[in-house]
């Protein structure tokens, strides 16, 4: 029985000598920094041309951060590129439209000069 008094002892004075260290250097739960810091970019701001080509997108590199990629630069690039793609197919909606209508009025384009002529 005394073995195990002198043991508990021990075991107490470790716990309250632990706990005497983690207040002196401040690290308590209530003094920890609420999160992360924001990494320093090791890369210029990705940046995309007015109207991007498959060759910039092949040239995007993202920097690395703490979990992969900074996700502010991701999101950014992937917001031009969505922004792009929606004017394109835009473009394309009413290019097909306009070639419908002109199909269905019997009108065929012109020649190098870009008149359109009846047929």
């Amino acid at each position: 029985m005394s073995f195990f008094l002198v043991f508990l002892a021990i075991l107490l004075a470790g716990g309250l000598a632990w706990f005497a260290v983690d207040v002196a250097r401040g690290s308590s739960r209530g003094n920890q920094p609420e999160g992360l810091a924001e990494p320093p970019a090791d890369l210029a701001p990705v940046l995309l041309p007015e109207h991007p080509n498959p060759e910039d997108i092949d040239a995007i590199r993202f920097a690395l951060a703490f979990r992969g990629y900074r996700m502010d630069q991701v999101d950014q690039v992937l917001v031009r590129l969505r922004d792009r793609i929606g004017v394109q197919a835009a473009l394309i909606e009413a290019l097909t439209a306009q070639l419908k209508s002109t199909r269905a009025s019997g009108i065929r384009p012109g020649g190098a000069d870009g008149a359109v002529h009846d047929g």
